[in-house]
């Protein structure tokens, strides 16, 4: 039962800031998280399934190395540990990209103004829950050694998605100094569950005659779409019902990215995106559930038992389900129900420095061709269900030579104080190869890491000094 509670917390692993990528102007893909980013190429072809792999996972409260640390301490109680030293603020998550195609194209309209269309499809799995601290000591501990404690279950706050997403952008450099964007998006979600608007609690007191009077005050619901695949008994026709979905056949949504890059001198830039500006609507494949009301229940056992070593998970959870499934009835529904997407901000302010003397000329870029050098912060924030994601970096961009470019950073968020990125772009003629990882500080013993992060990808360069 302990692994139970372990994994629960651990294999929800979550951001999605990509400080490394914002600002890395050598990186076609760059643009997906500014539309208004200044590009210094006149198009890309990026490697279909191989432009952009993104991998990103994170957990507040504890690392894996607290729990499976080769110390000789009793692992039952590291999960104890883990389980208190936990609260209801800590969160988790998990974020997996991967685009299957992505180009983009310069249209110069004059020597120091032009439009940069750039287009693709990427498929996007999404984890993100709190930590259910009172259900998770409920689950550990029980209630009969927890009489008259309120365990709130409110704090049960998780969701999940994958979908596809299909997009097509403006870029359009007005002056020397300005250049905004716009991009359009077309949701699909494949499958999707959450449970994040949920109220009650549960409370045992001391009734008459040595039993106990169990308090149920109740307002769970789950709202689901898209699973039925998982009940198909051929797997055949279950991965056809996902592939129907990922080209314009899940429920459907629409989105916008907004953007700007303003350069008031060639030595800094100032710049700043939203992303995701949308919703999703949810009417295909619908499952609704919902447990509400209160009652009081009298009986001699405790309902949630506390957890003996040599009791299985299976055997404990079902001798909960088997008084659950007598004392309520989960009412179920096929409601439509729409979600907005979890906005996320991107901004910055650099200051370019190093002039390069024997600098090409590059006649549709004049802002920043000819620094080797660049410095700044970067703002990154996200709206989560109960509070604000954040993290904020300070950076160093270094061009080498013309195909070679490294950037690293250093940020702060909720996972870490030491979080040390770097990333680097490398081009053999028109072929580009570039890839990014956090934490390296944490390599040495992965397991101490609250979290990770890594993107790679291939992409064809069309640069502007070619005919």
């Amino acid at each position: 039962m302990r692994w139970l509670i372990f994994l629960g917390v651990f294999v929800s692993l979550h951001a999605q800031n990509k400080q490394l990528l914002y600002g890395f102007k050598d990186v076609p893909q760059q643009i997906l998280l500014n539309p208004g980013a200044q590009v210094d190429h006149r198009g890309y072809i990026g490697v279909p399934l191989l432009s952009h792999i993104h991998f990103n996972a994170g957990i507040t409260g504890f690392s894996a190395f607290d729990v499976f640390a080769d110390d000789g301490k009793d692992f039952n109680q590291k999960i104890r540990d883990v389980v208190y030293k936990m609260d209801a603020k800590d969160f988790f998550g998990f974020n997996q990209q991967l685009e299957f195609f992505s180009a983009g194209l310069s249209l110069q309209t004059s020597l120091d103004k032009f439009v940069y269309i750039s287009f693709g499809m990427y498929q996007e799995s999404d984890l993100f829950s709190y930590f259910p601290e009172d259900l998770a000591i409920l689950a550990y501990e029980g209630n009969h050694n927890n009489l008259n404690r309120r365990f709130d279950l409110g704090q049960l706050n998780v969701s999940a998605e994958v979908l596809s997403v299909f997009h097509l952008g403006i870029n359009k450099k007005i002056n020397s100094k300005w250049t905004v964007g716009l991009r359009g998006k077309i949701y699909s979600s494949i499958a999707q569950a959450s449970s994040t608007e949920n109220n009650g609690s549960f409370r045992t007191v001391q009734g008459a005659d040595n039993s106990l009077n169990h308090i149920f005050d109740l307002d769970i619901k789950l709202q689901t779409s898209g699973l039925s695949f998982l009940e198909e008994p051929n797997a055949n026709e279950g991965l056809a019902i996902l592939k129907k979905r990922l080209l314009f056949g899940g429920n459907l949504g629409l989105g916008i990215d907004l953007g700007f890059t303003y350069q008031p001198s060639p030595e800094w830039t100032i710049d700043a995106s939203l992303q995701d500006i949308g919703f999703i609507n949810y009417s295909k494949d619908v499952k609704n559930y919902a447990l509400e009301g209160y009652l009081e229940y009298d009986g001699i056992q405790a309902l949630f038992p506390e957890v003996v070593t040599d009791q299985t998970a299976q055997d404990y959870w079902d001798e909960v389900s088997t008084v659950f499934d007598e004392l309520f009835e989960i009412d179920s529904t096929t409601t439509a129900y729409t979600k907005w997407r979890p906005i996320k901000l991107n901004s910055s302010v650099s200051y370019n420095f190093g002039k390069k003397t024997d600098q090409e000329c590059n006649c549709l870029d004049k802002s920043d061709p000819t620094f080797q050098n660049r410095v700044g912060a970067h703002l990154f924030a996200m709206k989560r269900p109960n509070h604000l994601q954040w993290a904020l970096s300070a950076f160093y961009y270094r061009k080498f030579f013309k195909g070679l470019q490294f950037k690293t950073t250093y940020t702060v968020d909720a996972y870490s104080f030491t979080n040390v990125g770097l990333g680097m772009s490398a081009a053999v003629g028109a072929v580009q190869f570039y890839i990014m990882a956090d934490n390296l500080l944490d390599y040495q013993n992965l397991a101490k890491s609250q979290s990770v992060s890594l993107q790679l990808g291939f992409n064809y360069i069309f640069k502007n000094n070619e005919n």
